[in-house]
């Protein structure tokens, strides 16, 4: 029987194949897989989203991200009460950081995937009955606080068949993702300097005063002729830097509930540089298909080691742990159990 998911983005971050966020990119992927099996999809995201199936645009917020938090919460609950009416979804699956904000009250059973650190969410919303709520990894799993309303695990996946290694290698780093504090780009900049390797940085400086500071204060000083910066990058494009690559630097300061990235570097059959932070060891195996590194003067040593790895090996690792057609089968045996949930029951726990 067909489904219908009604899936709602974070209310600041477009759904776009483009942007950076592991948030966004999970959600295109199921959107892409229930068109694809087809199922119908509705995604609440803002109004420049770009989705394969039925977009609710809702408004782009170019204020300061405090100052219309509540705003945007309430366009995104109307949105959302909207679709419901609309389209009748046998499913609510939340995607945003703060979608405790605009959750509603419905028949209708809900879920959250949590895409970053289980201390970024109230401790009080963790802990709510009602919505159900899935990891994407052990590590990120294992930091949920006591009493955390966990229903389960969903480790994430990427398409091995869309990033796939190259025969031409150029002997360039890089680095990608948003570009922010707490993703140390700045280490990586210095380790490639120190290494003597050229460095390409992709991503996405979003409009939040911390971010921009971040660029202006700890990134730009760092670019010369051999470290660059080249902004956010289209998937095709991602794609054939990362194949080409000696190795992905992944320098994160925050506690990774996953590496997207990683993923799809070591799907291109290029080795992964990473610090232990968070699920970054559970993603690259220390010695095989990359570095583990937490210091300036490990990561320089490891991306001159980086070229000695297997690709081979890095690309087998992608086809047997991080399948995205895995992640994907999980969700819709996820969607249909709550799905049956609300058919044979006369109430909901929502």
């Amino acid at each position: 029987m067909p489904l219908t998911v009604l899936s709602v983005a974070f209310p600041f971050a477009p759904v776009r194949p483009e942007v950076a966020g592991g948030a966004e990119q999970i959600l295109l992927a199921l959107d892409r897989a229930l068109i694809d099996g087809g199922h119908r999809s509705i995604v609440v995201a803002a109004e420049n989203s770009i989705v394969a199936g039925q977009l609710i645009g809702t408004p782009v917020w170019d204020d300061e991200l405090e100052t219309v938090r509540e705003q945007a919460a309430r366009c995104h609950r109307n949105a959302i009460e909207a679709a419901i009416v609309n389209f009748r979804p046998d499913v609510i699956h939340y995607h945003g950081l703060d979608f405790h904000l605009y959750a509603v009250r419905s028949e209708t059973p809900s879920m959250a995937t949590l895409h970053l650190p289980p201390d970024y969410y109230p401790t009080e919303v963790l802990a709510a009955a009602g919505t159900r709520l899935f990891c994407v990894s052990q590590s990120q799993q294992s930091r949920c606080p006591a009493g955390a309303a966990i229903a389960g695990m969903i480790p994430n996946g990427v398409d091995i068949e869309f990033f796939e290694p190259r025969a031409i290698l150029r002997n360039y780093a890089i680095a990608v993702g948003r570009i922010c504090p707490e993703k140390g780009f700045h280490l990586a900049l210095d380790a490639a300097k120190a290494a003597d390797i050229p460095l390409l940085l992709a991503g996405e400086v979003f409009a939040y005063d911390a971010h921009r500071a971040y660029f202006e204060d700890e990134i730009r000083p760092r670019l010369d002729g051999r470290r660059k910066f080249i902004g956010a990058v289209a998937p095709a494009r991602k794609r054939r830097l990362l194949a080409g690559a000696r190795c992905l630097v992944a320098p994160s300061l925050a506690q990774e509930t996953s590496s997207l990235t990683a993923m799809e570097a070591l799907a291109c059959g290029t080795p992964v540089v990473a610090r232990s932070a968070g699920a970054l060891p559970e993603i690259v195996e220390h010695g095989r298909t990359g570095f583990i590194a937490d210091t300036v003067e490990d990561m320089t040593r490891a991306m001159r080691e980086a070229d000695g790895l297997s690709r081979e090996a890095c690309r087998n690792a992608a086809e047997t742990r991080f399948d995205s057609r895995k992640m994907i089968a999980r969700y819709f045996e996820t969607w249909d159990f709550l799905a049956g949930v609300d058919r044979h029951r006369t109430a909901c726990s929502n």
